[in-house]
């Protein structure tokens, strides 16, 4: 198999660091792309990108903070048209399952000229220990709306274990894969699994979207992240489509999705989940 040179945005997140991992354990050359690596990868300063990308062959890309907020369409616009300069041979697209928005960057990808693949992902398994509903879990009480929807949670692991297929594999370019879990939940069904796996004590409490808006303006957090977490309580999570179970993740890794309980026990393994939070 012949070494790569490739380049992960958000290389040092949730599924970046996971790609990044397996594709230097199969020997290839991994420029991550992070505001800390040298050369630095910034969204904020496409001045640079000509130097992060000179001599990849193959881009991963996952815009942060997400695919919908303004600006990203522009973001995905420039990078293309760079990547194309320096002769970049593919893209991979971290998207969203059931976002319009994120389609609209799609379709960038799609039209570039460049060989693609875009990954859309379900809600990922890790929000619950690698992210924002981390800390309501140590707290013991998880207040979230949307509390009857559906949702296929899926693993960051099957997320990195798909592109890197894709990536090493032509017979994927051209596709659209929808990765999600085998399974619905919603959130009371995995919060009861992780205070079960954990042996903690969690209460969920169903809350209506303005109420959770409202806390979060309490709570002093920036209006752009509290715009996105809207965003993707109302119109993501109430998109009839990201309640729909796929088999893409079987049919490009030839195995079943890890399952939410799976995540859960080995995640409780680490202790995460029991940690005592220091009191401001």
């Amino acid at each position: 198999m012949r070494k790569e040179h490739f380049l992960i945005t958000g290389g040092t997140g949730k599924t970046g660091r996971r790609i990044v991992d397996r594709l230097q354990k199969l020997g290839h050359k991994v420029r991550i792309g992070s505001r800390s690596a040298k050369p630095a990868f910034d969204w904020n300063q496409p001045e640079n990108w000509n130097q992060v990308l000179d001599g990849i062959d193959k881009v991963y890309i996952t815009y942060q903070p997400d695919l919908a907020v303004p600006g990203a369409k522009e973001a995905i616009t420039e990078l293309v048209k760079q990547a194309k300069k320096s002769k970049v041979k593919k893209l991979v697209l971290l998207s969203g399952k059931g976002e319009k928005e994120a389609q609209l960057c799609e379709k960038i990808v799609i039209n570039s000229g460049i060989d693609y693949t875009i990954v859309r992902a379900s809600w990922f398994n890790q929000n619950f220990s690698e992210n924002f509903l981390l800390e309501p879990i140590l707290d013991g009480v998880v207040a979230l709306p949307q509390s009857k929807v559906k949702i296929p949670f899926v693993d960051a692991n099957d997320i990195a274990d798909v592109v890197v297929e894709v990536f090493l594999n032509d017979k994927h370019n051209g596709q659209i894969y929808e990765l999600t879990g085998e399974q619905l939940f919603t959130f009371k069904e995995v919060i009861d699994i992780i205070s079960k796996v954990s042996n903690q004590s969690i209460t969920f409490i169903p809350v209506t979207l303005e109420e959770y808006s409202n806390a979060m303006r309490e709570m002093q957090l920036p209006e752009d992240f509290i715009w996105l977490i809207d965003y993707l309580f109302d119109v993501v999570l109430g998109n009839p489509e990201n309640s729909i179970v796929t088999n893409d993740i079987e049919l490009v890794l030839g195995k079943a999705p890890i399952s939410f309980s799976e995540y859960a026990e080995k995640v409780a393994q680490t202790g995460i989940w029991n940690q005592t939070k220091v009191k401001a």
